[in-house]
């Protein structure tokens, strides 16, 4: 008789592996042509990076996962993702490939997405998805579109979930419910400001003439601002700044990031921004506040290489 030992779960940790792993929408899984053969494609199931991290954000919490990005001399990406699985913090590494765009930037871009996507799918994220049978579907050539995606299998689609009202795994505390709070017609807009400085204590002006006023301006904008600590902090502001700035639409998802890295490895900076101190951050917060400006104007974004 067998005396093998069996190892038994967290089950906080297999609520989060399953969370993790859950399939997409159908609506939110997109399909591009792998091969082209006149009017036909094989087409090739993929989710937007901003779906992972929203997957991250909802399943870990935002506090719960990091990434870390290094440009490598070929042009291709590495990513290190590290997110909290119960008790421990897990890193998964993969490598993305740039892609085919005649514009440096974008193929940039392409890579940071790629790396990780495929660091994510190690933790199960959308790994269902290479599970897919090849499809052979209508192409369009002339605008060089696949003409109706394949239906997806019904193990593909989101099961029923045993989750909470907030979609919380089970085994996994909820979070404490959020207050409500009165919106005015007139959000302000988002500012640059949260990169160099996440919480801006507000200031009650006094009443004074229109030159005191000019004067105290000129004042505050001579302060220096609440700089990040060390190139681990800016790289987190940086994301979330990044993750802000695609939620407006202002840019694609990590293409802060990239332009910020790329300006930095021009100016003579290393490509991990973890290792970025004094100067270097610096110079960070000023090639985002002219990325954030040009982002707002519907201006090109700023090239930084030839």
């Amino acid at each position: 008789m067998s005396t093998e030992a069996t190892m038994t779960r967290d089950p906080r940790v297999v609520a989060l592996t399953a969370a993790l792993a859950d399939p997409f929408e159908p609506r939110d899984v997109k399909f591009k042509p792998q091969m082209v053969k006149n009017n036909r494609c094989l087409a090739m199931a993929y989710v937007d990076a901003r779906l992972i991290q929203d997957r991250l954000d909802d399943v870990l919490g935002v506090e719960h996962w990091e990434d870390v990005y290094e440009i490598l001399p070929d042009g291709s990406v590495m990513c290190k993702l590290r997110c909290k699985i119960g008790d421990n913090w897990i890193t998964k590494t993969d490598v993305g490939s740039p892609s085919e765009q005649p514009d440096l930037g974008d193929r940039l871009k392409a890579a940071f997405s790629d790396a990780l996507k495929r660091a994510a799918v190690k933790f199960g994220i959308g790994r269902y998805l290479y599970r897919l049978s090849a499809a052979w579907v209508d192409y369009d050539p002339v605008k060089k579109q696949i003409v109706q995606p394949p239906p997806l299998p019904a193990w593909a689609l989101p099961k029923a979930k045993s989750l909470s009202a907030k979609g919380t795994p089970t085994g996994v505390a909820a979070p404490a419910p959020k207050k409500e709070v009165q919106k005015s017609d007139a959000p302000p807009k988002p500012s640059i400001d949260t990169v160099s400085h996440h919480a801006a204590t507000p200031k009650v002006e006094p009443v004074t003439t229109d030159v005191a006023k000019t004067e105290a301006a000129k004042g505050d904008a001579a302060k220096p601002t609440n700089l990040p600590t060390n190139g681990q902090e800016l790289h987190r502001r940086l994301r979330e700044y990044d993750a802000k700035l695609a939620s407006q639409k202002l840019c694609p998802v990590g293409a802060l990031l990239a332009h910020v890295t790329q300006a930095g490895v021009k100016a003579g900076y290393t490509a991990n921004m973890v290792e970025w101190t004094g100067p270097a951050i610096q110079f960070a917060v000023d090639v985002v506040r002219e990325f954030d400006q040009n982002a707002r104007q519907g201006k090109p974004e700023p090239r930084t290489a030839a």
